[in-house]
């Protein structure tokens, strides 16, 4: 029975303890007479320092480009991306007889082609009206989507992008103002951005089309075994585009959705129809993200001891170095119920909207082992990853982080039973990082969790903690008394 019990009774010690330090009686309360169980608490010290991140794993389905400067650190951020996109099996299109967009050969042609960014608006950061340059060039080959891509690659100095391939420039703003104001007022209406790709385009053959949609159109019908599926058509046509910044400052934009569209009338009975052939970037096909920040502001910012940082993308992390030894040597003859820390916020004299949001979730997570959690994609398990939500009170809590104490003062013991060098190999072995996320939710639960990643949009926060300020980390301990 004392087996079950404790596991049974761990969540009730918990909640009550939560509400009172007596805990002199508690035991009764829980058990019947055969057992008494024994409840104490106590208090350790955790200390925290922030860590300047050179990269992240960069791929992910959130895809932001920009650039800002934070308010409130004076550093420069700014996002790039390179994506692929994605062509549906067994598309289908009308017979080549029914096309009626035809050059003076009669030959198929697209009447027009573009490309369209729509931005998710609820996600922008800085001025909507601020003007960017972007630079949208096509790639040479496609990039490895078995290679392990992290922030800091940048396809361009690799030698990706194509010499004499399509190169596209243009100026925009978020809110595009060629628009009226009837037509931005449409409940359906998005903000988006539209490359015309309508000027000639010369493929690797040598071969000069119309426009580059004329380029895709021709192919579908004259090789078909290009379109079968994404990895052919990526490899034999569409290899990628890099989106690169040219120039501005301001604004941050996360784009929803990517989208090449190549437009052609056809005719159908006695109608004349207008249709396009469309290829989106999606989750299923490869997208980077390059990331530059002020490294010498980031050093900066790391050297400030008085308190710790959650930046990102690609910015600053939190590691906090845990009492294992202490919390698991002082009671050896006790069980844990529960491990429990909080994170506090520092508020910022900077006010919103100026001021970049905190982290809305971060995940802790054993120090060696932040590569490769979220380059194998891996899920949390709350064993040896916790997820924690900023909360009312300014902070982020992690309730019961007792099987992650157990899981580092495991891999101690067992380290040491096979190596006496074991320590002096694995330096990290108690600490863990503080790392912003975001989440993704499938199904009709918004509890359910699809996939975690490393944030990549923009947030920065100080938390309580530093060299000199340690962190209370609250344990409760239990064991049974025979009367």
């Amino acid at each position: 029975m004392k087996t079950k019990s404790l596991t049974a009774i761990a969540l009730t010690a918990m909640a009550v303890i939560s509400c009172s330090v007596d805990t002199d009686t508690l035991g009764s309360s829980l058990t019947n007479s055969s057992d008494v169980l024994e409840v104490s608490a106590s208090t350790f010290k955790a200390f925290t320092r922030s860590v300047q991140v050179d990269s992240v794993y960069a791929r992910n389905n959130e895809t932001y480009f920009g650039q800002v400067k934070d308010p409130e650190t004076n550093t420069y951020i700014k996002t790039e991306f390179m994506a692929q996109f994605n062509m549906q099996e067994g598309l289908i299109l009308p017979n080549v007889s029914d096309i009626l967009s035809l050059d003076g050969e009669g030959r198929v042609i697209a009447d027009s082609c573009d490309l369209w960014l729509t931005f998710d608006k609820s996600n922008c950061f800085g001025d909507s009206l601020a003007s960017l340059k972007l630079n949208m060039l096509e790639l040479d080959r496609p990039m490895d989507e078995k290679v392990t891509y992290y922030s800091n690659y940048d396809p361009k100095a690799n030698g990706f992008i194509r010499k004499d391939g399509l190169k596209k420039s243009m100026l925009f703003t978020m809110i595009n103002l060629t628009y009226s104001d009837s037509i931005r007022a449409l409940k359906d209406y998005k903000d988006i951005v539209r490359i015309a790709l309508n000027d000639p385009y010369t493929d690797k053959n040598g071969v000069t089309y119309r426009n580059y949609g004329t380029y895709l159109l021709r192919n579908f019908y004259e090789h078909p075994e290009y379109f079968k599926n994404s990895y052919a058509f990526i490899h034999s046509l569409c290899p990628g585009f890099y989106f690169e910044l040219g120039d501005g400052l301001g604004l941050m934009a996360k784009i929803q959705e990517m989208q090449i569209r190549v437009y052609y009338r056809y005719k159908k009975n006695s109608e004349t129809l207008v249709s396009y052939l469309s290829s989106s970037s999606t989750p299923e096909v490869l997208q980077t993200t390059k990331i530059t920040n002020d490294k010498e502001a980031l050093r900066r910012l790391v050297s400030d001891e008085s308190c710790t940082y959650l930046k990102s993308p690609s910015g600053i992390f939190t590691e906090v170095t845990m009492p294992v030894d202490e919390i698991t040597q002082s009671h050896t003859n006790d069980s844990l119920l529960s491990v429990s820390i909080d994170f506090k916020r520092e508020n910022s004299a900077i006010q919103q909207p100026y001021l970049l949001s905190a982290p809305k979730n971060i995940i802790m997570l054993p120090t060696d082992s932040l590569k490769t959690f979220f380059e194998e994609e891996k899920d949390y398990d709350y064993k040896s990853s916790y997820i924690a939500s900023l909360s009312s009170s300014n902070c982020y809590s992690f309730s019961n982080i007792g099987n992650l104490i157990t899981l580092l003062s495991n891999n101690k013991a067992k380290g040491l039973a096979s190596d006496p060098d074991w320590l002096s190999k694995h330096p990290n072995w108690n600490k863990v990082m503080l790392v912003p996320i975001s989440v993704s939710q499938t199904g009709s639960s918004s509890s359910s969790i699809a996939v975690v990643a490393n944030q990549m949009g923009l947030c920065s926060t100080k938390l309580v903690g530093g060299k000199d300020s340690p962190i209370e980390v609250k344990v409760i301990y239990a064991s049974f008394k025979n009367q």
